[in-house]
């Protein structure tokens, strides 16, 4: 019969498997974030129901912040096309490039009209829609989960009231609980990592911002930091926004800040992998193996989960004892039993 040690980690496995093939990285991740930044609340607060209203605040904020931006990109647009067409038809002139509009408007029918003609566009905007859909409603059940864990850790909250206090049924929770609570101690201890990244990346960007006078730079500052808590996906959604505001004042300045976000985006690969690394005890070469990976697997969930993987891995097997095979001599070493020229021996 399989052991409990052995039927949890089997479990942690099917559920990082499971949450790749049925696209459920998002709210795993949101579970994770949302029990660490609880966490963090109640190492501050020292009381779980301050600690909890705090972090539907600021889950409320963020909302906020989120639906403000959006709305503002949408009264903006207009504007920020009249703004920024005509330098670009100017450019695409010189080039002899024709451009199929001239203004807000045209650029407006063009993608009426290509919407209309080609029907699978329609099918991915409706696709699009409904992935969101799904996302925000899993994020709001990951968050609930959260806040449940929180309050109450345990998969057995009834154990007292068993007739038989050590059965097969308890002992496997423990074991449950014990390995996904040492997969979460690698999260938080790659959290602690990104804390440090997203410093960097805020540092370098606060000074790009301040250096071109960008509208809002305080409040863009603000943003990139909380963004980059978010390993990669917040620095897209943080870059966005910079690159929207650049758009208000021209088209050059926009220009200007997606270069330096991008080349900064493509640096955070060898920061992650350094920083990360070196918090994990990893190499840099294995922990870039590991994003790649990732990435090719689940996606952006995959990115922020690899390195927690890679080092769950590490303390695991550091907690295996391997015994060590005994020499004839002290001076002849034993030959390894598992070499390929002592198979079959």
């Amino acid at each position: 019969m399989i052991t409990p040690t052995r039927l949890s980690y089997a479990v942690l496995a099917l559920t990082i498997v499971l949450a790749g093939i049925l696209n459920l990285g998002v709210p795993l991740l949101v579970v994770l974030f949302s029990y660490f930044a609880l966490g963090q609340l109640y190492y501050l607060t020292k009381t779980k129901w301050l600690a909890l209203i705090l972090f539907a605040v600021g889950v409320a904020g963020v909302a906020a912040a989120a639906a403000y931006f959006a709305r503002a990109a949408i009264l903006a647009l207009p504007d920020v096309a009249d703004t920024s067409i005509p330098p670009a038809s100017a450019w695409a002139q010189k080039r002899a490039i024709e451009l199929p509009f001239t203004d807000f408007e045209s650029l407006r029918q063009v993608v009426t009209d290509t919407l209309g003609q080609e029907g699978h566009y329609l099918r991915n905007v409706a696709n699009f829609a409904k992935s969101v859909t799904a996302a925000l409603v899993f994020s709001i059940l990951g968050i609930v989960a959260a806040g449940s864990l929180f309050f109450k850790t345990g998969l057995d909250p009834h154990r007292a009231t068993h007739r038989v206090k050590n059965n097969l049924y308890s002992v496997c929770c423990d074991e449950v609980s014990t390995r996904f609570r040492d997969f979460y101690r690698s999260f938080a201890t790659v959290m602690g990592a990104q804390l440090t990244i997203s410093l960097i990346n805020t540092t370098l960007t606060a000074i790009f911002l301040l250096a071109v006078h960008m509208p809002h730079a305080t409040l863009l500052i603000a943003v990139t930091f909380l963004c980059g808590l978010v390993p990669i996906v917040g620095n897209l959604v943080s870059n966005t926004i910079i690159v929207f505001v650049g758009l208000t004042v021209s088209l050059k300045l926009a220009i200007s800040a997606l270069v330096f976000l991008v080349v900064i985006h493509k640096l955070e690969y060898l920061l992650n992998s350094k920083i990360i690394g070196d918090r994990i005890r990893n190499p840099v070469w294995l922990t870039l193996i590991a994003l790649i990976l990732g990435e090719r697997l689940m996606g952006i969930p995959g990115l922020i989960l690899a390195p927690v993987v890679l080092n769950y891995l590490r303390v695991e097997m550091l907690t295996v004892e391997v015994p060590k095979a005994e020499a004839p001599n002290s001076n002849i070493q034993a030959p390894n039993k598992l070499e390929p020229s002592n198979v079959g021996a």
